[in-house]
């Protein structure tokens, strides 16, 4: 992604604790630091260290993002900022707000003005980092705080590229000046994604041409071998 937009850094949304879709807890990908936490289910190893410190060396910036279920965000923005926060790659904390107090994306809950400034504020207190919010309904941010937040659209199931830039720029627009962000490239979508020349850079294109407040465009996993074959 990153050289197809001249003047951008290499970076990448970090899932650093993964909703079950069971159980609406957490998985941590760290051992456990003293403490136990219903909501919350740490592994056994280190997981993601040896990722984070690969993202160190390459230069490559990393926000660490969370699907928190029913766990509480303010602790969990303790143990990843406390675990984490170190690797210079670590640009900030993320919640996918889809998975915010639910146990599956139909019962996700908005998250309030005073939930945003609470995490911002929790989230600063480690270092001078942003806080993105993820989804792709503009009912699901905060109404009125702004400060310090990043809003990601990952919205999907897009009729077309123009339809896609629509879409991407009623988002840009709802929450301008502040800086916005996009996921794009779901399987959904690949049917007509699939028959442009560049998918990554021509979507992305398009997209800053429309959406000036735009400061993150992210291909997702799911079909990254598909655009970037594994060596």
């Amino acid at each position: 992604m990153n050289w197809r937009f001249p003047g951008s850094a290499p970076a990448t949304i970090w899932t650093v604790c993964e909703v079950s879709r069971s159980s609406a807890a957490c998985h941590f990908p760290d051992p456990t630091p003293g403490e136990t936490h219903s909501d919350i289910k740490f592994s056994a190893t280190a997981e993601a260290e040896p990722y984070l410190t690969a993202f160190d060396r390459q230069g490559i910036k990393v926000w660490l993002q969370v699907e928190p279920g029913n766990a509480d965000v303010a602790t969990l923005i303790d143990l990843v900022m406390k675990t984490y926060g170190r690797h210079s790659s670590v640009i900030g904390f993320g919640v996918d707000v889809e998975w915010y107090k639910n146990r599956s994306s139909r019962d996700d809950q908005a998250v309030t003005d005073a939930e945003a400034q609470a995490w911002v504020e929790r989230t600063r207190t480690y270092g001078d980092f942003q806080v993105f919010l993820k989804h792709w309904l503009p009912a699901k941010m905060p109404p009125t705080y702004r400060d310090h937040l990043v809003f990601i659209d990952d919205s999907e199931k897009l009729k077309s590229l123009d339809g896609l830039v629509r879409e991407f720029t009623s988002w840009g627009q709802k929450f301008a000046p502040s800086p916005v962000g996009f996921q794009y490239g779901y399987e959904s979508d690949q049917r007509w994604w699939g028959e442009l020349g560049d998918p990554p850079q021509e979507i992305g294109k398009a997209i800053l041409a429309q959406v000036p407040n735009t400061v993150d465009l992210y291909w997702v996993d799911f079909t990254a071998y598909d655009i970037w074959p594994a060596r």
